[in-house]
């Protein structure tokens, strides 16, 4: 449990692992068990911090924080109390908006580099995000994965318990992404405005926000680019590890080469 300086009333719980330059590793709305194997695989050549966002998985969320706006910024103070600089920021769906708004809101200059993993947070015309919260369980999966399939969850297999976690992230989600729903009108224009490098990664069969919305994020940045994961949906590090993981590790090879 981590308390930030400037927030006594927000207790963060930041899982820890590995040495190296120091990598932020955030969550979409699925919570913090879909990025672990990632966190794992980054915690090999990285002091990686892995989060669980306020409201996720029975972790405490103040009546304030009622926007992503609030999570960017809690995150910005939990690198600064640390002490922590030349931080990457990954970030999956939900994840990725946090990290792309904390790079606009980043004066201090703690973050050296950002990784977009089919992320959401901008509005991109003829590109509508999916609304998550209509979708049923077998459209949801349609939507989310190339093999829908292979990821299919039998109803019968989750327990109550699960259902009710599942249920209260729900609620957190509707409170921090409802209204406009799953995006800053203002981030596409801003996002000129950061000079870090920002790799997105996208799933190419990612039917809640496409690759043409993914293009489109990434024009967006002063320094962007994307890479398409063919064979892979909205969780591409899920789906297939084997073709998105090597662009990770050759994005964190260029910085360390490039002095950062």
């Amino acid at each position: 449990m981590t308390s930030l300086a400037d927030h006594p009333d927000l207790t963060l719980t930041v899982s820890e692992a590995g040495h190296g330059r120091p990598v932020l590793l955030l969550h979409g709305g699925g919570g913090p068990a879909t990025v672990s194997a990632l966190g794992h695989h980054l915690a090999r050549r990285a002091h990686t911090l892995t989060p669980t966002h306020p409201g996720w998985d029975g972790a405490d969320r103040p009546s304030w924080l009622t926007g992503i706006d609030d999570l960017a910024m809690a995150y910005l103070h939990l690198l600064h109390d640390r002490g922590l600089r030349d931080v990457l920021v990954v970030g999956s769906s939900l994840g990725g908006w946090i990290a792309a708004e904390m790079a606009v809101r980043d004066t201090a200059g703690l973050v050296s580099g950002l990784v977009l993993v089919d992320a959401v947070g901008i509005d991109v015309p003829g590109e509508p995000i999916q609304d998550f919260f209509t979708l049923d369980p077998p459209t949801l999966g349609a939507y989310t994965w190339h093999d829908p399939e292979r990821f299919r969850v039998d109803p019968s297999t989750v327990t109550p318990q699960q259902q009710a976690r599942q249920a209260a992230n729900r609620e957190t989600m509707r409170v921090l992404v409802g209204d406009p729903y799953m995006h800053d009108p203002k981030l596409r224009r801003r996002l000129a405005r950061v000079r870090v490098p920002a790799l997105l990664l996208w799933g190419a069969s990612d039917r809640i926000v496409t690759p043409a919305y993914g293009a489109a994020y990434a024009a967006a940045f002063g320094d962007g680019r994307l890479v398409v994961v063919p064979e892979a949906g909205h969780l591409p590090h899920v789906e297939n590890p084997t073709a998105t993981l090597p662009h990770l590790d050759a994005w964190l090879d260029r910085r360390r080469e490039s002095g950062a």
